[in-house]
């Protein structure tokens, strides 16, 4: 485990220099969800598909980028699933983005999920590592990244970050978050999954939703890069993971691009979450 976090600092810096360099155009490519790929997008995932292809104890990767399961070492232990560049086209206008990294054993779904991490780039480059039953923060500084602080979250926190279009969220989705302002939460909204989840998590609690809607009723955010690494870094961090229904790293994968609803937030949060969607849906 070791040489792979050492891998993903190495990716990270070489990342952030692509990113310094600017070139938010886009390719004539997309990616196996249909979105058009960004270049920085491909150079992303291009440094860390090296980077990992160098490291002997992992055994398959599949990216967000990329349509299949890439074998690297057939007596590997490990399996990480990565999003490259997780809300990338923001770079244009200058807010913090992200890679997100699973790891896995076995197979790629969420019971078999053993650590998370993931990578913010803003105005600080910071590290967050799920494992062992505990979340720590690393940030970088002379080109190393040092050792912060663990994040813990509170039972109940005041940032409310929702996702998705508004015309499309089902009649008890909107009265749970018009009841939740209500109550005296604030709107944190950039529309990068990233950065508002480390904000969540470094202010104490709140709730991030992206849930089921008329046009995506499966949800939007992909399961093996983004949803089952936060489900695991919000639970080992105190807080909780539901797709309304029950908690998300019990959510079943049938295909490595399968996307779910989800909701991540200190505890208080989603037992409202699931309240309203089970009260709903009887």
């Amino acid at each position: 485990m070791k040489e792979i976090l050492e891998a993903i600092k190495t990716a990270s810096i070489e990342i952030k220099k692509v990113i310094d360099k600017g070139d938010t155009s886009k390719s004539e490519n997309e990616n196996s969800t249909g979105d058009t790929q960004l270049k920085l997008d491909i150079a992303s995932d291009v440094i860390i598909e090296k980077i990992f292809s160098k490291i002997s104890s992992i055994k398959e990767i599949v990216s967000e980028e990329q349509e299949a399961i890439v074998p690297l070492h057939e007596d590997g232990e490990y399996l990480i699933a990565y999003d490259p560049l997780d809300g990338s086209s923001l770079v244009d206008v200058n807010l913090s983005v992200g890679s997100i990294y699973g790891i896995y054993k076995n197979e790629f779904n969420a019971e078999n999920i053993i650590a998370a991490v993931y990578v913010v780039f803003g105005p600080r480059i910071e590290m967050v590592v799920a494992a062992e039953n505990c979340v720590k923060m690393h940030r970088l500084h002379n080109g190393e990244f040092k050792y912060i602080q663990d994040i813990k979250l509170n039972k109940k926190g005041t940032l409310n970050a929702t996702g998705s279009t508004q015309m499309c969220w089902p009649s008890h989705h909107r009265k749970l978050l018009n009841d939740m302002f209500d109550d005296g939460y604030y709107l944190r909204y950039s529309g990068g999954m990233v950065p508002d989840l480390h904000q969540i998590l470094l202010k104490g609690g709140g709730l991030f939703s992206y849930p089921g809607t008329t046009d995506k009723p499966n949800g939007k955010l992909r399961q093996l890069f983004e949803v089952f690494p936060f489900a695991l870094t919000y639970e080992f961090a105190g807080g909780a993971a539901t797709d309304g229904f029950k908690r998300v790293l019990e959510v079943e994968t049938s295909h490595i691009h399968d996307t779910t609803p989800c909701f991540f937030g200190s505890k208080e949060e989603i037992l409202k979450v699931e309240e309203v969607y089970k009260e709903y849906a009887n």
